[in-house]
C-alpha cells in the first residue's frame, strides 16, 4: 500500500509540473488582454512623399528635373511609403460606471511588419500577377493613453524593377491591387499582438509631378 501511495504522489507531482509549465506558456502566448485598432492606413508616392491618401497611385518610373536646370532631365525609381495610425483598447471594457483603462503593462511595441498583394480578379501569383510579399522592420509603441503613428516602406524599390511592375514602364497598362499590411509586436507582459490593415494600390506609369 505504501508503494502504491508513493507512486500516486509521484504521478501527481509530475502532472502538476506539466500543468504548471502549460499554464505559463498559455499565459505568455495566449490572447493579450489589450488589442490594437488601426484607425487609418495611408500611402504616398515616393515622388511626392508628403501626399498621403487612403489609396495610392504607385508610379513605376518617374521623370526628374535636374536642379542645375541644364535641361538634362532623367528617369528614376522611388519606393513608396506608408503611414499607419493605431490606438489601444482593452478586450474587457469593464462595467458601466467603472470603465477599465489600459495600463503601462498593456502597451504594445511593434517591431516588424509583413506586406502582401492581391487582386480582385483572383490572379495573385507573386512575381507574375502581383509584386512579391515581403517582411521588414519598424519599431514604435502604442501606449494606453492615446494613439500612435509610424511610417514604413509600403512598396519596395526593387519591386518596381521586377515582374510584373517592370513591364508597366513602357506601356499604358495598370495593375490594381490591394495591399494587406500586418504589424507584429508584443505587450509589456510578453503577449503577442498583431494588427492588419489594407490599402488599395494602382501600379502604372503615371504622369510625373514635374
Amino acid at each position: 500500500m505504501k508503494a502504491n501511495t508513493t507512486k500516486l504522489i509521484g504521478a501527481a507531482a509530475a502532472l502538476g509540473a506539466v500543468l504548471a509549465g502549460g499554464c505559463g506558456e498559455v499565459a505568455r502566448n495566449g490572447r493579450a488582454p489589450a488589442m490594437v485598432i488601426i484607425d487609418s492606413l495611408q500611402g504616398a508616392s515616393g515622388a511626392d512623399p508628403s501626399g498621403f491618401g487612403n489609396t495610392l497611385s504607385s508610379d513605376v518610373i518617374t521623370k526628374v528635373e535636374r536642379a542645375d536646370n541644364d535641361g538634362g532631365d532623367y528617369f528614376t525609381v522611388y519606393s513608396d511609403v506608408g503611414r499607419v495610425a493605431m490606438r489601444l483598447t482593452l478586450r474587457d471594457p469593464g462595467i458601466p460606471g467603472l470603465a477599465a483603462s489600459p495600463s503601462t503593462l498593456n502597451e504594445v511595441t511593434f517591431t516588424r511588419y509583413h506586406v502582401s498583394f492581391r487582386r480582385a480578379d483572383g490572379r495573385n501569383t507573386p512575381g507574375v500577377d502581383v509584386p512579391h510579399p515581403f517582411d521588414s522592420a519598424v519599431t514604435f509603441t502604442v501606449g494606453g493613453g492615446g494613439t500612435a503613428s509610424a511610417g514604413f516602406e509600403l512598396v519596395r524599390l526593387i519591386a518596381k524593377q521586377e515582374s510584373p511592375l517592370a513591364a508597366l514602364v513602357t506601356g499604358s497598362v495598370f495593375i490594381s491591387t490591394i495591399a494587406d499590411v500586418t504589424f507584429y509586436g508584443r505587450d509589456q507582459a510578453g503577449n503577442d499582438v498583431s494588427a492588419t490593415g489594407s490599402i488599395g494600390i494602382v501600379f502604372g506609369n503615371f504622369a510625373d509631378p514635374n
